[in-house]
């Protein structure tokens, strides 16, 4: 019995030092623990380039890097950008002080800056194959002319001053001494010097502003790449979000012009949906930008892979394999231990345990990985029981995703309604959303992972005209209701009973619909204290 609590209590500090963030580990580290979700890795892997959406902690960052090291092994080269880092003052991207084109300009700048100082060590590492050596620092210094140049704009004032200047001297003299014993003395000398001179200075002041030629770049980026190899150049793009809306058409745009038409130019950019501007639009169908669909993909969305109520089996066997991973690059491994089936049996009571836990997380491996963590400490020394899970469910939520709405009176109001509208009057725990309605609300809940989508652009049945969003609660919005009468009965109340698992073509849920007036209504809605009749449709 001791050995046996000794053998859970090691496993489960393994769990309690998982690394939780994919910027953290090295580059082997990250291969090791990549777990795919067919076909996850086919589409990011593929040589279109597109856009990959998902929430924090759904993966992005981790697999992007594992795409790097997929493309790096196939002898392609790999630039991965973190925009969170790129240039020496990220602050003035934020600046409201100066002017648009400035901020813009000056991100674009930076982001060319860093493609080149990631480009310039594979471009040295290609000199001993390259077909022609000598031209790749040519190339190299083409690029650099075309990032770098500058403009003056305003005032310009010259200032010219010429000075000449001459001198000269001369000395001359002589002796002659005749001395007895006709001894003759001659001596003679000289001296001269002579100094000419001109200067001119001149003086320019006014505004210096970078001037970026965006076919210069790609002419440049075309040429360097032409002599390294024949290789070709995945431009893999993180934190895309963490930039400034208003900026990011303007990177966009660069992106669109200068990269793109590059052949051999894969450009794959992560992002959050809802906090993304890929273009501007202007009149006569002129743009800014990224058009969706048509300059680049935008069909890979991470969230859609691994949520349980979508494909119970994949989501639980995914988890299963990546709290494996993480496990077997731990310090302390038991040789017994040897798939993650086994690590499951050995760590949780029963495999509905581990169901819970999976449907705990929602489909984000950050939060699996976080919730393995507390759930090891709560249980640690025993193995983990439902009731370990559940509370450690509650408390990750209280402590990390309750944090997000404490600063917001009508944003926790908010959450308050749906919950009241969604478990308390339909003791259900998923409602639809019409898809044409934006709301800022529903996508700050999104974005914290309060709220999580099923599946986009559905019909319901009494409104086949109307499209939805479906949208989930978040496991610990409800986990203290578990086993009270207030309990969710399932996810829609679908002809009068209530389904665990929604059917495919989602038009037999009727009745769960939340209309935007409730949310647009904030101040009756929270005077009414949440007694209202029910405003799902």
């Amino acid at each position: 019995m001791a050995d046996e609590k000794a053998r859970i209590e090691s496993l489960q500090k393994a769990f309690i030092n998982f690394s939780l963030r994919a910027e953290k580990y090295s580059d082997e580290m990250l291969v090791d623990t990549f777990v795919d979700s067919a076909p996850l890795l086919d589409l990011l892997s593929n040589g279109n380039s597109q856009i990959v959406y998902g929430r924090r902690g759904t993966g992005k960052t981790h697999a992007l890097k594992y795409v790097a090291d997929l493309v790096s092994k196939r002898g392609e080269m790999p630039v991965y950008l973190d925009l969170r880092s790129i240039g020496s003052n990220t602050s003035i991207y934020n600046d409201f002080s100066r002017s648009l084109s400035e901020r813009s300009t000056q991100l674009i700048n930076d982001v060319l800056q860093a493609v080149l100082a990631a480009l310039y060590p594979i471009a040295v590492a290609a000199l001993d194959s390259a077909p022609h050596p000598d031209q790749i620092t040519v190339r190299l210094d083409d690029f650099q002319s075309a990032i770098s140049s500058v403009k003056i704009h305003g005032t310009t004032e010259s200032e010219t001053t010429v000075s000449t200047s001459s001198s000269e001297k001369a000395t001359q003299s002589a002796e002659l001494a005749l001395k007895k014993d006709v001894e003759l003395k001659i001596a003679a000398s000289g001296e001269g010097s002579s100094t000419r001179g001109n200067s001119t200075r001149s003086k320019s002041a006014g505004i210096e502003t970078i001037h970026i030629d965006f076919g210069n770049v790609q002419a440049a980026l075309a040429g360097l790449l032409s002599v390294v190899g024949g290789k070709r150049l995945w431009l893999l793009i993180d934190e895309w979000s963490e930039v400034p809306l208003e900026l990011q058409p303007y990177l966009a745009d660069l992106i669109r012009r200068t990269i793109l038409p590059a052949q051999g130019c894969i450009v794959k950019i992560a992002a959050i949906e809802h906090r993304s501007n890929f273009i501007l639009r202007h009149k006569r169908g002129e743009y800014i930008g990224f058009e969706l669909g048509a300059d680049i993909s935008a069909s890979l969305n991470l969230d859609d892979f691994l949520v349980f109520d979508a494909d119970e089996q994949r989501s639980i066997q995914f988890f299963k394999n990546l709290i494996y991973r993480h496990y077997i690059k731990s310090d302390a491994i038991d040789d017994s231990i040897a798939s993650p089936e086994a690590l499951i049996q050995a760590v949780f009571t029963q495999q509905n345990v581990f169901a819970e836990f999976v449907r705990a997380v929602e489909g984000v491996p950050r939060d699996a990985l976080n919730l393995a963590a507390t759930i090891a400490t709560k249980a640690f020394s025993n193995k983990i029981t439902m009731l370990h899970v559940r509370e450690s469910a509650r408390d990750w939520y209280q402590r990390d995703k309750a944090s997000v709405i404490r600063g917001s009176e009508s944003l926790s109001d908010i959450l308050m309604i749906i919950i009241n509208e969604v478990i308390g009057q339909r003791k259900a725990r998923a409602f639809l959303f019409p898809s044409n309605s934006r709301n800022d609300a529903i996508e700050e809940l999104f974005d914290a992972r309060l709220l999580h989508i099923l599946k986009k652009n559905v019909s319901s049945k009494d409104q086949p005209g109307h499209r939805y969003d479906v949208f989930k609660i978040d496991y610990g919005c409800y986990v203290d209701l578990i086993n009270t009468n207030r309990e969710p009965n399932g996810l829609f109340e679908a002809d009068d009973q209530m389904i665990e698992v929604p059917k495919d073509d989602y038009r037999s849920i009727r009745r769960a619909i939340l209309m935007p007036d409730i949310l647009n209504n904030m101040d009756v809605a929270a005077s009414q204290k949440l007694d209202s009749p029910s405003s799902l449709a």
